[in-house]
């Protein structure tokens, strides 16, 4: 199992201070979108210095849907290979029978509460909040201005705003301009967007906290005929298959007006080497019509340490150092992550790296949850069969009220009518 694991891993690299001061060896996965692996490898690194131990970083899939069935094929073998895994927000249920009670062993103190209550499985903390997240809009503030348009405070207001500086800068000779870009492709990233456009237009939750299927409703046709009518207008057929950094690198290129996005594409989008290096801004994500509101779904990452660890309290410790408020100050400056911290909010520094982590606050601490808690185990059919009925609504396969009606039947199913 283990040379399996490590030809799926693929390890990256191994650092420790002095050979003699070594002690024991760790092994974490971490993501990579963005900087995300260069800012973990950081602060693995300065623990291993300050404690002699070595850590080892292992790459995992980029895609949150294959790095979950990595997990799971690790876990249900008690592989050894991880012992600090970085799992989604929406993965604590799912992994819990496999990782450690860290409540009595972690500190939570100034952490969201409803971050921490998320990450609470049946009375254990099976994973310490490590940065949150929430969709927001960024916008080129420099063509806005150009042509007279403020930022869109409505789906429609972003498609009739992108379309017209979309025209304007073809004709002015940028043939490769885009309106929006967001996450199409067929994976969880989709079911965070579409969640953002229904849940806007009054559409639901997917499935209600009282275990009901809500999804087949008009509001919810309504979000998705919306979306589909961007592709190929003002959204390149090509982003049905993007993910973040897909969006981003079109986004950072300068070929689109608006983008939908994670908070950390900002600092790579003020970068010294980007082509929108200060023409950036950033907004709620638009309502969806008169009658709707703005909604950005919640994310953010979480540490865990696998029961099958041969060092669990090293693993701790190690959890317990990248999650401290001084390390995650220093990854919400370095790499524009947000803090799970409510007080790093009001820190000089990390809004001066930040500036819209405080005009924006709301949006992180009341972001919708996807419906993970109440689908239990089963939440990855969920998300699976929503994100397939999306795909094919933008791709033009299947009409808003037909892929409804059917995704309506299959998690009634998969739902036992309510009785998750």
């Amino acid at each position: 199992m283990r040379k399996i694991a490590t030809a799926l891993l693929g390890v990256i690299l191994a650092f420790s201070a002095s050979p003699a001061r070594a002690q024991v060896t760790l092994a974490i996965s971490c993501g990579a979108v963005g900087v995300e692996f260069q800012i973990c490898r950081e602060g693995a690194e300065a623990w291993a210095r300050e404690t002699g131990n070595t850590v080892t970083l292992v790459s995992t899939p980029s895609g949150s849907t294959e790095r979950l069935a990595l997990y799971q094929q690790l876990l249900s073998a008690r592989s050894a290979d991880i012992d600090v895994l970085q799992i989604d927000v929406v993965w604590p249920g799912t992994l819990a029978n496999h990782l450690l009670d860290l409540k009595e062993r972690a500190a939570t103190d100034g952490v969201f509460p409803a971050l921490v209550a998320n990450n609470t499985v049946e009375g254990r903390l099976v994973a310490v909040p490590w940065f949150t997240n929430a969709g927001v809009l960024y916008y080129r503030r420099d063509l806005l201005g150009k042509h007279n348009r403020p930022v869109p405070e409505s789906w429609a207001d972003l498609a009739e705003t992108a379309q017209l500086i979309m025209q304007a800068e073809r004709e002015a000779g940028n043939t490769r301009m885009w309106g929006h870009v967001f996450q199409g492709r067929a994976y969880e990233g989709l079911t965070v967007n579409a969640l953002e456009w229904v849940a806007s237009h009054g559409g639901g939750s997917i499935v209600e906290a009282d275990g009901q299927v809500s999804i087949n409703n008009p509001e919810a046709a309504a979000a998705l005929a919306l979306a589909a009518s961007w592709i190929g207008t003002i959204s390149p057929p090509g982003v049905l298959n993007y993910a973040e950094e897909e969006a981003r690198g079109a986004f950072q290129s300068g070929n689109a007006v608006f983008m939908r996005n994670w908070p950390y594409a900002w600092p790579l989008l003020n970068a010294e080497d980007s082509a929108v290096r200060g023409q950036v801004g950033v907004a709620v994500l638009p309502r969806g019509g008169a009658e709707g509101r703005p909604v950005a779904t919640l994310g953010g990452e979480q540490l865990a340490v696998s029961r099958y660890s041969r060092h669990p309290e090293e693993a701790i410790a190690l959890v317990r150092y990248l999650t401290s408020q001084a390390e995650q100050k220093r990854r919400a400056i370095a790499g524009g992550f947000n803090p799970t911290i409510s007080a790093l909010y009001q820190d000089a520094e990390v809004l001066a790296a930040n500036p819209f982590f405080g005009d924006l606050y709301e949006t992180f601490v009341n972001a919708v949850a996807r419906p993970s808690g109440v689908t239990g185990g089963r939440y990855n059919q969920v998300s699976a069969e929503f994100w397939n009925a999306v795909h094919a609504v933008l791709s033009g396969q299947s009409e808003p009220a037909a892929a409804l009606s059917r995704l309506d039947r299959n998690l009634r199913r998969i739902g036992r009518n309510g009785r998750w």
